[in-house]
């Protein structure tokens, strides 16, 4: 019998197979026939901030969000045995001892007077195990195992990807306290220069070389100048409050930061082929693993529609005296086969399949939806970093030659040659590219960070282990 049951499990419900999603040949913002070079695990340390590693360490261990996945994780394994329990037999243990004592009238020997009654002790012993078993010839049992195994498999790459997007952030928000650090000591900079100028206007105009117009000019560019700096201070510190949330500590906790972008670097990154990111994408494989626990729930479903049968036996032992319990005059033996049909459920059976077949159908768009989206992630995050590249390399010739210019221009001013309104065009527009530059040069890390997270953070499915151990995969 055993071979024709394990043959009927086979036959009940849909095999799964997953989805076919067309697979793009290339990225197109990636340089062709350019050798990969995919993510470490230890991505972060690529960018030379020793800072960053010790905030990326301290999330890895304290960060609320990775906690809680790791949380839902074991809890997803602890229903996998749950879910395993009706494939294995139960066995139950009972013993028993009971004492009764009666007592009765009697008469004398010539029926002329009460006697005195007679006491009779009586003692039962009893010890039993009693087994059963359902038989899974549907494969009912095994289908909720592989469901809930497919479960936990799910929860350990929801954890995997939790983990990925908070390093993620850690990086991005580091990456933007330091541009407002930046973009702070700029505008103080730029303070302090206006201030600078506006006093030498102001001797000017007390020895009549300038007008009252020019220094009321500069006066106005020094109070905008002035104003920008509590915004931006402002900024940093909701970064700063933010980085304490990610870090899994109060922002009073945190080191104050140092460091500028201008000295870090970005690491060379680049995808391979994109049938390469569906293994590198812990998101990818938990819709995967969501799907498998999908198509086994119909599974069961379906097999909940067909008998159960179960096996109950019993042996146990019965005495009057202890010491003769267990031996073989005293040995009880039982046996027993039961068979359970659902003739009417009131639409409970054919409830559970509906709604097992149209978490299958979401499950199918929500798989199809992270391939597409992990392709369009990597495309994003390439064409960002590229165009950001670019930028900020002109953004450094500009600023270059705005440096010229106002170098020049005020070399005219003393001598004579030009009024102070052309310095203080050349320095607004100094001013104006040494910010658009710090902007640049942070588009230019946070578009490495997301190609980072887009490229799997270094994550990879193994190639000889299934998305769950002795499940669909494997089987089929």
């Amino acid at each position: 019998m055993l071979p024709l049951m394990l043959s009927a499990c086979a036959t009940i419900g849909p095999r799964f197979s997953a989805p076919h999603v067309a697979i793009p040949g290339h990225f197109a913002g990636a340089p062709q026939n350019a050798p990969p070079a995919w993510p470490s695990k230890s991505w972060w340390k690529g960018f030379g901030s020793p800072e960053l590693n010790r905030l990326i360490s301290e999330a890895e261990t304290h960060n609320f969000s990775i906690r809680i996945a790791i949380a839902q994780l074991q809890a997803a394994n602890a229903e996998v045995e749950v879910a395993g329990a009706p494939l294995l037999p139960s066995v139950n243990g009972a013993g028993s001892a009971a004492a009764q004592r009666t007592g009765g009238n009697a008469t004398s020997n010539n029926g002329s007077l009460p006697g005195i009654g007679r006491t009779i002790d009586t003692r039962q012993f009893a010890a039993s195990f009693q087994i059963s078993y359902e038989l899974d010839f549907w494969g009912r049992n095994r289908d909720a195992l592989r469901a809930a195994e497919a479960s936990a498999a799910a929860s350990r790459f929801n954890r995997d990807t939790v983990a990925l997007t908070e390093i993620s952030a850690v990086a991005s928000t580091w990456f933007q306290v330091l541009a407002y650090r930046d973009e702070l000591d700029i505008a103080r900079q730029n303070l302090v220069a206006s201030e600078h100028l506006l006093a030498q206007l102001q001797a000017e105009l007390r020895a009549g070389i300038t007008d009252a117009v020019a220094v009321a000019q500069q006066a106005a560019l020094v109070a905008a100048e002035r104003a920008t700096i509590p915004n931006l201070r402002s900024q940093l510190r909701q970064e700063q409050i933010g980085l304490g949330i990610l870090v899994g500590k109060p922002p009073e906790m945190l080191a104050a930061p140092t460091g500028t972008l201008s000295t870090l670097r970005v690491p060379p990154l680049m995808p391979g082929v994109p049938s390469a990111l569906l293994a590198r994408r812990p998101d990818v494989a938990q819709a995967e693993a969501n799907l498998i626990a999908a198509n086994a729930n119909v599974r069961a479903a379906l097999a909940a529609f067909f008998p159960s049968i179960s096996l109950t036996g019993s042996t146990g032992w019965q005495s009057t005296a202890l010491n003769t319990l267990f031996t073989p005059g005293s040995l009880l033996l039982n046996a027993a086969t039961s068979l359970s049909q659902p003739i009417f459920e009131g639409g409970a059976l054919s409830g559970n399949l509906a709604v097992s077949r149209a978490i299958y159908h979401q499950d199918v768009a929500e798989y199809e939806q992270a391939v597409v989206q992990a392709f369009s992630d990597v495309e994003t995050a390439l064409t960002a970093l590229h165009f950001a590249t670019e930028q900020e390399h002109e953004e450094q010739i500009a600023i270059n030659r705005a440096h010229d210019a106002l170098t020049a221009v005020k070399a005219q001013l003393a001598a004579g040659i030009v009024d102070v309104g052309s310095v203080l065009t050349a320095q607004q527009t100094l001013l104006s590219d040494e910010n658009t530059l710090e902007q640049a040069r942070l588009a230019r890390f946070l578009a490495a960070v997301n190609l980072y997270k887009a490229l799997g953070g270094g994550w990879r499915m193994t190639p000889n282990q299934p998305i769950t151990e002795g499940t669909v995969h494997a089987e089929e």
